[in-house]
């Protein structure tokens, strides 16, 4: 945005340096300004401003006089908003907001006989600078406004309302010809401003034709309002518009703005002739007050702020003295708790303090990050976290499994909350975002999934079919009130997997997915791992599975249902699994060991046993495992046939060729010893109900 040197100083006369020196002391402070043009003798320089998008007070020339008047302790002067006496109404003008969630304030004031002229004076002057469209001093004076202290106001044609002024919702279909001369389509969601039969304008957006200001305007009615960030968000994007008005409204206007801004456009519109009729009307809403501009004080500890800024090149430091100068001067009221304490009431224009820290980066950034000596840490401070090991250790062993680490968006919709969250977990809340970016972004995300299947998706749609994916992040439940924040794990993973004798290449990615999750827990020492077939409505039927540490829960995982393979459009199977981090972390590493390699040779006994379908491995293994046979070092399942027509194999059968490897790390193993061996293995795998293929190990 582009500043005036000019302007400024009408409102801070006292600056003591040049402009040179004012744009790079404001630029140390975070207000930067990107460039500096000379506009000539005595009429300053103009000053290119790249302002961030919390600092939406500081996007004016009162704004960055207020900067500038913190930054030398200089007196900055009110903005002179005093009006001649208004003549008496008989009735007030009616004013009524049907929609309070979304207009917190409305401020309107009846002007009668006024004169529709060019502007003069000062706007004139500045806009001519500006090189800024210059229309009628009516116009011009909501536009001078606006670039003077901030807050979006706007000129009815008063003898162009029906009734009175209602802040409603648009009606479904509903049209509005605004002021540009485009014809919009409203939604119900749109906020209106509209008189008793029909909408005047798109609230925070853009004023409408049927009402604008005309060289015949004889009354006015001047409004200044508060808009809720979110909705004039959503509208402007819906309909393709980006005001001067909704870039201020969709960061968050001042509250307490609009009847200062409401005074300043009316009396410059009086200096060209009429007078006031009524009082000001001010309609305010209590809720939206209490958490915009009466928002509770914040504790500030002298102390705190000391030990976070740490050593000055000034011997002083940062005293008590400077922390109130300043916090003062910025527009707090502080009351003093005790000798190191402060009660910190915040302005109403400053909705980006919210934290006592809030207050420390202030006070550090009016005193100059160059004046801060540089120090190192002292030794002792970084401290590793309790999980930090393990973290590592997960993401080493998926990366060693072929997984690759992504990072999704905290945010989440919520449909999306619905689907992968709130079916089962209900009762744990969901947070919706104040100030969402987008109707897809409304929500902290309560699940890592939807990031997941979204990424999953991504590669899929650009041709890349073998996909390993993980991310470690947050997840958010709870309230507005009550935030609770846990870490979980998820993993993605579509295309082809290795085949098992165990299982078919369709079951593959299942099993490796499984086998992921079971390799994680044996990092720990942890309690017997057993899964179950329950699992979420995201998930499908029968290809998918919950894991259990005990009796805890700790993770989904499976191939994603029909319906939602339907909805994302996924041309191939696509699983995933949602790990409990939390739970994980609370479980110990296990420490790694090795041993010497034997040096003797090992021996391979191969067994080919029929079983019954129900027989499952890890009961075969189990079995095996308990005859705790040291030498015994590797029991893998070589290959399972089945003989469809029974030939063979009995029907509802199979025959496992078990291969079992036996190695000492003292000496060579004698022939008794591998035929004991091999005897105990038969009657084990016998007592389960198996039966060797032609009564023999082969």
């Amino acid at each position: 945005m582009n500043i005036l040197t000019k302007w400024l100083r009408t409102y801070a006369p006292g600056i003591p340096v040049d402009d040179c020196q004012l744009a790079e002391d404001l630029t140390l402070r975070g207000i930067a300004v990107e460039g500096v043009h000379h506009l000539g003798e005595g009429n300053g320089h103009l000053f290119e401003m790249d302002i961030t998008t919390n600092r939406v007070d500081a996007m004016n020339h009162y704004g960055i006089a207020r900067e500038a008047a913190t930054i030398y302790d200089l007196h900055l002067d009110s903005l002179n908003s005093t009006l001649p006496a208004a003549a008496h109404a008989a009735t007030p003008f009616p004013v009524r907001i049907e929609a309070p969630e979304r207009c917190g304030r409305f401020t309107a004031r009846v002007l009668r006989d006024v004169a529709i002229a060019p502007s003069t004076g000062l706007v004139a002057e500045f806009f001519t600078l500006l090189s800024q469209k210059q229309i009628s001093n009516a116009v011009d004076a909501s536009n001078f406004v606006l670039l003077g202290m901030g807050h979006p106001t706007h000129a009815f044609d008063l003898d162009r309302i029906e009734g009175g002024i209602v802040v409603r919702l648009a009606k479904q279909g509903e049209r509005l010809k605004l002021l540009d001369g485009s014809e919009r389509t409203l939604e119900a969601d749109d906020l209106v401003v509209a008189d008793e039969r029909k909408a005047l304008a798109l609230a925070g957006v853009m004023g409408g034709w049927e009402s604008m200001i005309t060289p015949e305007t004889k009354n006015i009615l001047v409004e200044a309002a508060w808009f809720d960030q979110a909705s004039v968000r959503r509208s402007a994007r819906r309909h393709g518009l980006h005001t001067d008005a909704s870039h201020r409204f969709e960061r968050g206007a001042d509250f307490n703005a609009a009847p200062i801004a409401n005074h300043l456009v009316s009396k410059i519109i009086l200096a060209s002739g009429g007078r006031m009729e009524g009082d000001l009307i001010d309609i305010v809403i209590p809720e939206i007050a209490a958490r915009t501009a009466a928002r509770p004080a914040i504790s500030l500890s002298v102390k705190e702020v000391q030990r976070h800024l740490g050593t000055t090149l000034a011997p002083q430091g940062v005293t008590r003295e400077i922390v109130a100068q300043y916090l003062t001067a910025l527009g707090c009221t502080l009351t003093p708790q005790s000798e190191d304490r402060f009660a910190i009431t915040l302005p109403s224009w400053r909705l980006d303090l919210e934290r006592e820290i809030d207050l420390i980066e202030e006070v550090a950034r009016v005193y100059g990050y160059n004046k801060f000596a540089n120090t190192l840490p002292a030794p002792g401070i970084v401290v590793t976290q309790p999980a930090a090991a393990i973290e590592a250790a997960v993401r080493a062993r998926l990366l060693s499994l072929g997984f690759s680490e992504a990072v999704s968006s905290t945010f989440a919709s919520q449909a999306e909350s619905e689907i992968y969250f709130a079916s089962d977990s209900a009762s744990r809340g969901t947070i919706a975002m104040e100030n969402p970016l987008s109707d897809e972004a409304t929500l902290l995300r309560p699940s890592l999934v939807p990031g997941m299947v979204t990424m999953l998706a991504h590669n899929l749609n650009r041709d890349v079919h073998d996909v390993r994916l993980f991310e470690q992040g947050t997840v958010f439940t709870g309230s507005t009130n009550e935030v609770n924040e846990a870490a979980s794990l998820s993993l993605g993973l579509t295309g082809v997997s290795p085949a098992s004798a165990l299982y078919s290449t369709t079951d593959a990615p299942f099993y490796e997915l499984k086998g992921a999750i079971e390799s994680l827990l044996s990092l720990t020492d942890h309690p017997t791992l057993t899964f179950t077939s329950d699992a979420p409505k995201w998930l499908g039927v029968g290809r998918s599975a919950t894991a259990w540490v005990g009796d805890k829960l700790i993770a989904r995982f499976g191939e994603l249902s029909a319906n939602e393979h339907s909805a994302r459009k996924l041309r191939q199977p696509c699983l995933v699994a949602e790990i409990d981090l939390a739970l994980l972390y609370s479980l110990p590493l296990r420490k790694a060991t090795a041993r010497e390699l034997s040096r003797f040779p090992a021996v391979e006994r191969d067994f080919s046993v029929v079983f019954p379908d129900a027989m499952q491995w890890a009961a075969i293994a189990a079995a095996i495992g308990a005859l705790a046979i040291p030498q015994l070092t590797r029991l893998t399942p070589v290959e399972i046939f089945r003989d469809a027509k029974g030939n063979v194999i009995a029907a509802e059968h199979y025959a496992l060729l078990l291969r079992c490897i036996f190695q000492s790390q003292e000496r060579t193993l004698r022939e008794d010893e591998l035929t004991a061996w091999s005897a105990a293995i038969v009657a084990a795998l016998t007592h389960l109900g198996g039966a060797l293929r032609d009564g023999h190990a082969a």
